[in-house]
C-alpha cells in the first residue's frame, strides 16, 4: 500500500504545483481590482518624423507597465513586423519574471518592436507610445502595477533614433497636452531579453482574463477609434521563442 499511496501523494503535489503555475500565467498574480489609466490621450503628431532612406527594417524598444498590453497594442499597428515581450536595463542573469518582479534588478518589462520605416513613421510609434499605450505621467508604474519595472522608457536603437525622441517629448511637454510632467525616460541601446514563452501574444492568446479585459483591451480599442488608418484587425503575433 506504501508505494501506491507515495505516487498517490506525488500525483496531488505535481497537480498542486500545476494548477498554482496555471493560475500565475493566466494573470492572476497581477492586481485586477484598480482601473485601467487613461487612454486614447489626444497628443500631437511629431512636428519632424526620423528620416530612414533604405532602410527596410529599424527597431526600438518601448517599456510602458505590464508587457502584456504594450505588445498586445503594437502588434495591431500596421507596419509593425514584430512586437516582442522582454527585458531591458539589467544583466542576463536577472532576466527572468521571477526575478524582474522583486523590482531590484534594474530591468523594465518591455517590448522590442521591429517595423518598416515606409509603412509607418517612427513618429507614428511615438505617438501611440505616448497616446494609448500607456501613461507616461505615471512614475515607476502604469495603473494596478507598481514598482521601477514598470518605469516609462524607450530604449533608442541609435543616435537620431534617440535625438527625434527627446524632440518628441519636448514636443508634448510644450503642447500642454498633459496635465502632471512627463516622466517618460530616454535612454540608448541596451541588451533586450525575450521574456518567457508563456508571455508572448499574452493579449491575443487570453482575452478573457480579468487583468486583460481591464486593462489592455481598452487600449486595443483606443488604438482602433483614435489611429483607424494604422489599426489592423488581425494582430501580428510571433512564433514560439523557445526561451527558459
Amino acid at each position: 500500500m506504501k508505494p501506491a499511496m507515495d505516487k498517490l501523494v506525488a500525483g496531488g503535489v505535481a497537480a498542486l504545483v500545476a494548477g498554482l503555475l496555471l493560475l500565475a500565467a493566466s494573470g492572476l498574480d497581477r492586481p485586477v481590482h484598480a482601473a485601467s489609466p487613461p487612454v486614447s490621450v489626444p497628443v500631437p503628431t511629431g512636428a519632424a518624423d526620423l528620416r530612414q532612406p533604405g532602410v527596410a527594417h529599424a527597431r526600438v524598444v518601448f517599456a510602458g507597465g505590464c508587457f502584456w498590453g504594450v505588445q498586445g497594442v503594437f502588434q495591431h499597428v500596421k507596419g509593425v513586423e514584430s512586437a516582442v515581450a522582454g527585458y531591458i536595463g539589467g544583466s542576463a542573469a536577472d532576466a527572468r519574471y521571477a526575478r524582474v518582479g522583486t523590482g531590484r534588478t534594474g530591468h523594465a518589462e518591455a517590448v522590442q518592436v521591429t517595423y518598416d520605416p515606409a509603412q509607418v513613421g517612427y513618429a507614428q510609434l511615438m505617438q501611440v507610445f505616448f497616446s494609448v499605450v500607456h501613461d507616461p505621467t505615471q512614475l515607476d508604474r502604469q495603473g494596478p502595477d507598481h514598482g521601477s519595472q514598470y518605469r516609462s522608457a524607450v530604449y533608442a536603437d541609435d543616435a537620431p533614433q534617440r535625438a527625434a525622441t527627446l524632440a518628441y517629448i519636448d514636443q508634448l511637454r510644450r503642447s500642454g497636452v498633459f496635465a502632471a510632467p512627463l516622466v517618460t525616460r530616454v535612454e540608448g541601446s541596451r541588451r533586450f531579453y525575450p521574456a518567457e514563452d508563456y508571455h508572448q501574444n499574452y493579449l491575443a492568446l487570453h482575452p478573457d482574463a480579468p487583468y486583460i479585459r481591464i486593462n489592455d483591451l481598452p487600449r486595443v480599442e483606443a488604438l482602433k477609434r483614435q489611429y483607424p488608418a494604422l489599426y489592423r484587425d488581425k494582430p501580428r503575433l510571433i512564433a514560439t521563442l523557445s526561451v527558459r
